[in-house]
């Protein structure tokens, strides 16, 4: 299913649903490019909590959105990741490179 795109003031939410695979490759670079085209975007949230599982190429997928935001001068924050997720962020040293939020 297609990340729901949502902006709220300066800030551009993708909400993911479902598993977050190759199959959602080009889905996401669509959301993704919606929120870095926004001028008034300057901090891009990725919501994982309709997320029960991700693969190698969702881990390139966010490292490429985090790089294009980056250039950008535009944040990039992981936000209500199950702990399956979070597992798979620990194992990769995604905590280390993202700035990660729990629902709450």
């Amino acid at each position: 299913m297609r990340p729901i795109v949502r902006v709220e003031g300066n800030v551009g939410t993708m909400m993911l649903i479902g598993q977050f695979d190759f199959n959602l490759h080009k889905d996401f670079r669509q959301a993704s490019q919606e929120l870095l085209d926004n001028g008034a975007v300057q901090e891009i949230r990725v919501d994982f909590d309709q997320v029960p599982f991700l693969d190698s190429s969702a881990l390139g997928m966010l490292l490429l959105l985090k790089e294009r935001a980056a250039a950008q001068k535009k944040t990039m924050v992981l936000i209500n990741c199950h702990e399956a997720v979070m597992q798979v962020f620990e194992i990769a040293c995604f905590n280390k490179m993202f700035t990660i939020r729990q629902a709450g």
